[in-house]
């Protein structure tokens, strides 16, 4: 059983004029556990939690538009856009049911999936993932300097990694029309309100060290949905899962046996 996703044995999907690379892995019979990642990732952001799921769970990796093995299409990239991309994935893999775990910007799809009820989930779970972005939010700031080239000062082995990945690649053009997905206001971008919706059980997990989603954010999600658990990990940054697999791995076991 191969454990990690490694871009070498996945398929496409056709959406529109983008084609939509994912990958499963794990047991075939086991639950599926669809993985949505981060912001200029890609599906491999989840190695270092994926032993410890593997032999559970049938662990549906998605890249998202323009990221990892998918190309980005000329269609305008916003959170509803990932969302419907992620739901014709589900779909045509026979899926009526599933967990969903999402990072980041894959943790914000996450909650829009659940919230607006294209697919069934059973269990959600973001990491690091803003249900809002106020007009006041620092990460704002942050969000709006990001470069091309700062990126790639800061994250090289991420700029190297989509340089070998994908098959269209303009990391100039990539790293715009993410910032300007990181920013959007619309009703097409975060999904605000529209959490309260959520109905299935949440386990919203925030490094306490991010420096881009605050603990109030965090708790303003919680407030908003019923039936959630709130783990603040401690030692831990942005990207949970690289800073703290071990206690992340326990967190994500434990929530997902949960009857």
């Amino acid at each position: 059983m191969t454990a990690l996703f490694s871009h070498e044995s996945g398929r496409y999907l056709d959406i529109g004029d983008a084609r939509i690379y994912y990958e499963v892995r794990g047991n075939e019979a086991g639950e599926p556990l669809v993985l949505l990642h981060g912001g200029l990732g890609s599906i491999e952001d989840f190695n270092p939690i994926l032993p410890g799921l593997a032999d559970t769970y049938r662990l549906i990796g998605i890249d998202s538009r323009g990221q990892g093995k998918s190309t980005l299409g000329r269609e305008p990239l916003t959170y509803a856009r990932l969302e419907k991309d992620a739901v014709v994935v589900i779909r045509h893999l026979g899926v009526e049911t599933a967990g969903i775990v999402g990072f980041s910007d894959g943790g914000i799809t996450a909650l829009r999936l659940a919230a607006n009820g294209d697919v069934t989930p059973r269990r959600v779970v973001t990491i690091g993932a803003h249900w809002a972005l106020g007009a006041d939010d620092p990460a704002r700031a942050l969000y709006a300097d990001v470069t091309a080239e700062s990126w790639q000062a800061m994250f090289p082995e991420s700029c190297e990694a989509y340089l070998r990945l994908n098959p269209e690649p303009d990391f100039e053009r990539l790293t715009r029309t993410i910032t300007a997905l990181w920013l959007d206001d619309g009703p097409d971008g975060y999904p605000g309100e529209t959490v309260r919706a959520i109905a299935c059980p949440l386990l919203a997990v925030r490094g306490d060290e991010d420096r881009l989603v605050s603990r109030e954010n965090a708790l303003e999600l919680v407030e908003r949905v019923p039936n959630t658990v709130f783990l603040n990990l401690p030692f831990a940054d942005h990207s949970a899962q690289d800073d703290q697999p071990a206690i992340l791995l326990w967190a994500l076991q434990t929530f997902l046996n949960r009857n």
